[in-house]
């Protein structure tokens, strides 16, 4: 800089002239990351969720009836924690173990003046298996492939997954073989592998 030039003082944009990202970048984003989500109506009801959070809420409650019972679900998960589901905003609930009280974090104005509310909620356990998601576009699942996938990354036999799920072996041995197609994997322990390491990627 010459001697004499005049200094120009850049300033940050007013944050009222970013884009807030929309509602359905932010629920995509939660999707890809493996968190469950849930969209209230500004009465705290439960408009829409994924189904990373209707497992959540079932695992913690007695199995819903219908879906309306996430409403009820939400509340019993935070019953006597404070909570300030504030239209226009992002919660996150991360819950630690059955019976803790959750924590929660709130972020006021992250959405768009939609003033939908947002609840994103973080599974107290560490990710054991891979994102359904990402399995389905990586390899071109089907729901009964990514969810055969998903329990025996988790250990389980294909046997008792057959019997658990009341299917015939047949089934799972199609299902299985299909498998080992699209994920170019020739047996059990390798098709094992490879879904735990795609268990890192969001």
């Amino acid at each position: 800089m010459t001697r004499g030039a005049e200094r120009k003082t850049v300033r940050p944009p007013a944050m009222d002239n970013f884009e807030r990202p929309s509602l359905y970048s932010i629920t995509g984003m939660l999707d890809r990351i493996g968190c469950g989500w849930l969209i209230l109506s500004e009465s705290k009801r439960v408009l829409e969720w994924n189904v990373a959070a209707e497992t959540i809420l079932t695992e913690l409650e007695d199995p819903l009836d219908q879906p309306g019972d996430l409403s009820a679900a939400l509340r019993s998960l935070t019953a006597g924690v404070p909570t300030h589901f504030v239209p226009g905003s992002l919660s996150w609930i991360v819950i630690r173990s059955a019976g803790d009280r959750p924590v929660i974090l709130n972020e006021d104005g992250a959405l768009a003046g939609d003033r939908s509310i947002i609840v994103a909620l973080l599974d107290r356990q560490s990710r054991t298996g891979p994102n359904p998601q990402t399995l389905q576009r990586m390899f071109g699942l089907t729901t009964a492939e990514t969810h055969l996938a998903l329990r025996l990354a988790k250990g389980d036999a294909p046997l008792e997954i057959a019997e658990r799920s009341r299917l015939s072996r047949t089934t799972i041995r199609t299902q299985l073989a299909s498998l080992f197609a699209k994920t170019e994997t020739r047996r059990q322990a390798e098709l094992v592998s490879l879904l735990g390491r795609i268990s890192v990627l969001p």
